[in-house]
């Protein structure tokens, strides 16, 4: 597990860097409704676009209004300061306006070699479905002519078939955070993800195999209230681990940067690309699908019973219309079945929010009782630490 919060707190880790010296190609996307398969097939890793919870943006003010969403700022101010140099292209998508400002100031300030927009439908529709299958069929054409690579339909069949078994693991190891005595933190379980998103094929199922194998057992004790926590961008470790260490350990999510990533996403078969698009679109639990809402309230609504919650966070980026809507509605009806809320509008990255953010989490643990260990943090322990 140290490797791995070490390894996730870098944007390019040895392993990737090794990839790059080797002539491996990376293409950056943000969009959960990226189908990573087809990048897979084509010998190419798709690494998911993070800030880390950067906090300076001058640069990035230049070119976005300081209206819209910090973390996609952040990502922008990393891309003009060439820190995202070693991509080797950009697959921007409409998954809301903030993001679409941020991939087309940086394709136009940084000039990746590679831009493709993959445009993905708000509705789930026949017609809807085979338009996103559509687009997939051109993304894959633009990724094998500008590479000059082959993805032919075996190929990406072989890239789904690792994929479900890849997510049927992660699921098994998220699922050791919902038990009675949990074996990761919340701030590990990000971590784990962000780095799952950032390597290279094949690179992170050894570490995914090893920590299955010690996590069954590894048990985290000492916290006061298990948490669920929605909302957002948050690819910010350190702000789970503030939240955990004033005694609320987060024991299921319902992130964008979390199991939304992959929970939901069933197994992928018959004809790849029409099966993909099925998978992604029709599963794609996000606010930007419109009148989907039930959707994703069931799938909170079923995280909060299988990890017997005390308590939800919501949190969501100032300025992000999307959840910042959602989360209102959300309140009202995890309220009414019983679930304490607090909802946490928090600025993207900055150290300055971190008092306040504690004062309000505090108050909101004393608030639900605190039904657990009083007074005492978050932290691994029991038997096989990893």
């Amino acid at each position: 597990m140290d490797e791995i919060l070490s390894m996730a707190r870098e944007l390019v880790t040895p392993r990737l860097r090794e990839w790059k010296e080797g002539g491996g190609r990376v293409v950056g996307f943000t969009c959960v409704a990226t189908p990573r398969e087809i990048f897979d097939a084509a010998g190419i890793v798709p690494y998911r676009v993070r800030a880390l919870g950067k906090p300076e943006r001058d640069h990035a003010d230049a070119h976005l209004s300081r209206f819209n969403c910090g973390f996609c700022r952040a990502c922008l101010q990393l891309a003009l300061e060439g820190a995202y140099g070693f991509l080797d292209g950009l697959v921007e998508t409409n998954g809301c306006d903030h993001l679409r400002g941020m991939f087309e100031n940086w394709s136009r300030a940084a000039e990746p070699g590679f831009f493709h927009y993959l445009k993905v439908p708000h509705l789930v529709t026949e017609e809807s479905l085979e338009f996103f299958a559509e687009e997939l069929e051109l993304l894959r054409e633009a990724l094998s002519n500008h590479f000059q690579v082959e993805i032919g339909d075996s190929a990406l069949s072989e890239a789904v078939r690792a994929a479900n078994h890849r997510r049927e693991r992660m699921r098994r190891l998220f699922s050791l955070r919902e038990r009675e005595n949990p074996a990761l933190t919340g701030g590990e379980a990000l971590s784990v993800l962000l780095l799952e998103s950032s390597l290279p094929p094949g690179a992170f199922d050894d570490l995914l195999d090893d920590l299955l194998r010690e996590a069954e057992g590894r048990e985290v004790t000492g916290y006061r209230a298990r948490l669920l926590l929605a909302g957002s961008a948050t690819d910010e470790p350190e702000l789970v681990r503030e939240v955990e260490d004033l005694g609320g350990l987060v024991v299921t999510d319902a992130l964008c940067y979390g199991t939304r990533a992959f929970w939901k996403l069933p197994k992928v078969e018959g004809e790849p690309i029409h099966a993909l698009a099925e998978a992604y679109l029709g599963h794609l639990l996000c606010p930007r699908m419109f009148d989907d809402y039930p959707s994703r309230l069931q799938f909170i609504l079923q995280a909060a019973e299988r990890a017997r919650v005390d308590g939800a966070v919501l949190v969501y980026n100032k300025f992000c219309d999307l959840h910042g809507v959602e989360n209102v509605r959300l309140r009202l009806d995890l309220e009414e079945r019983g679930i304490p809320v607090l909802v946490l509008e928090k600025e993207y990255g900055s150290a300055a929010d971190l008092g306040r953010i504690r004062t309000r989490v505090q108050a909101f643990l004393e608030r639900i009782g605190g039904r657990r260990f009083a007074g005492k943090t978050a932290s691994p322990g029991g038997s096989g630490k990893l």
